[in-house]
């Protein structure tokens, strides 16, 4: 799982005029990415907008990401029920899949009791360790508290998490509670990439223990990785000035509903996403007007600058 503890974009999915998953173009961006340098690739992560395709769309892609990928692919299983994330699971695995990232069951609430009940009778289900994840994605699911996180960590029954949670005390603790439960951390927000990758350098020999899931990566992955290269190579005053462009990206993203900006800025270098799956308001769309704008300006000076780091 070395690998994992790079930089992994979270992938949007593509879609076709119908909504469907369009697998072509979907191979353009995993070529793209791997091109790129990431090490890896998030595939339905809720960037990847997991609960608009069917369990066959989703077992498909990541049956022919993972032989289509030079890099590990990694598979978001999020579903309504157990049931489904079980099944998902185990061909996400049979296919290949580097990892498995489980997310609470979406659209209702369910408290800490229930999701470590939900997460002990998955790990039974399935019956490997390896590849499971647990995903903390508060934006869009049930919160996974920070206790109960490490309790099934603990267990043995995870080979890891994955936290979306934006926090930087909980990157702390469970990079602490890694260091003696020996499980793999991949922090999956990038409003925190630059501190906990600046914590993670300052480990043995400058090797990152802690993995990123980055959706940033997905549109500028050559930002999200020069970045990196800067912070691993202690450079100071090149990640000051690569962080700041960082937030320049996420500050419009934090504008728009999850995972527009990420969508709109991926089509906007060439690549195919497919159509806005729900409409916006004139005021937003005037707003997305002058996003397109600033990004194709921003764009060339972020490749320069990441062409000299």
């Amino acid at each position: 799982m070395n690998g994992l503890q790079g930089v992994n974009a979270a992938a949007i999915t593509p879609r076709g005029k119908q909504g469907e998953i369009d697998l072509g173009a979907a191979f353009e961006l995993i070529d793209h990415l791997c091109a790129a340098g990431v090490r890896g690739i998030v595939l339905f992560s809720d960037y990847g907008e997991y609960p608009a395709f069917t369990a066959e769309e989703r077992s498909r892609l990541a049956y022919l990401a993972v032989k289509r990928s030079r890099v590990p692919v990694l598979v978001g299983v999020g579903s309504p029920t157990m049931d489904l994330s079980v099944c998902l699971a185990r061909e996400a695995r049979d296919a290949g899949a580097a990892g498995l990232l489980l997310p609470p069951p979406f659209f209702y609430r369910y408290d800490a009791d229930d999701l470590l009940e939900f997460y002990k009778r998955f790990a039974f289900q399935l019956g490997s360790r390896d590849e499971a994840y647990l995903s903390n994605t508060p934006d869009s699911t049930s919160p996974v508290p920070l206790e109960t996180a490490l309790e099934l960590l603990r267990t043995g029954l995870y080979a890891g998490v994955e936290d979306s949670s934006g926090s930087f005390e909980a990157f702390s603790c469970l990079q602490a509670a890694a260091e003696s439960c020996a499980f793999q951390l991949l922090v999956g927000s990038d409003a925190i990439f630059t501190r906990t990758r600046c914590a993670g350098a300052s480990n043995v020999n400058g090797i990152h223990r802690a993995g990123a899931v980055s959706a940033a990566a997905c549109a500028v992955p050559e930002l999200i990785l020069a970045l990196d290269r800067a912070i691993g190579s202690g450079r100071a005053e090149e990640t000051q000035t690569l962080d700041s462009h960082l937030g320049q990206f996420l500050e419009w993203e934090a504008r728009f509903p999850r995972p527009m900006i990420v969508k709109v800025a991926t089509g906007l270098r060439g690549l195919k996403t497919g159509p806005i799956p729900v409409p916006l308001s004139p005021g937003k769309e005037r707003l997305l007007g002058q996003f397109r704008e600033w990004f194709q300006g921003w764009l060339p000076a972020v490749k320069k600058m990441a062409a000299k780091a």
